[in-house]
């Protein structure tokens, strides 16, 4: 098995001892994405649950084109809500950056999310 850490620029600096991306295998894997400013890390929690998931997915396309990967690359995504009626809202803004086949996804309410955020994605791509 063959492990490495990519470089991504595009990438907000981590909250915490973890790396933005991992790759093992032709498959990619992201970290959990909240709404940080990817070029200061500043967390933007003031946003509203829109505002956030359309910088998650922002952040996630800019990492994806660090990796010359797009979204069509994604095969398996995690949403963590931090209140479940909040579904609706953030599929409505997260479909507008999936293509014709979007991947596999769960979506799961959870009691809280680091730093305040309201949302929250990790995915796994497959490279081609």
């Amino acid at each position: 098995m063959s492990k490495q850490i990519p470089t991504v620029p595009s990438a907000p600096a981590a909250m915490g001892p973890y790396s933005a991306v991992v790759e093992a295998n032709g498959f990619v894997f992201f970290s959990g994405q909240v709404a940080l400013d990817p070029q200061t890390s500043e967390r933007l929690t003031a946003l509203d649950v829109v505002g956030q998931t359309r910088q998650v997915m922002n952040n996630i396309v800019a990492i994806l084109g660090d990796l010359d990967l797009t979204t069509d690359a994604i095969v398996k995504t995690t949403i963590f809500l931090k209140d479940i009626n909040d579904y609706a809202s953030v599929n409505e803004v997260y479909g507008t950056y999936m293509g014709q086949t979007p991947p596999a996804r769960s979506a799961v309410e959870v009691a809280n999310l680091p730093g305040g955020f309201l949302v929250e994605i990790e995915l796994i791509a497959l490279r081609p």
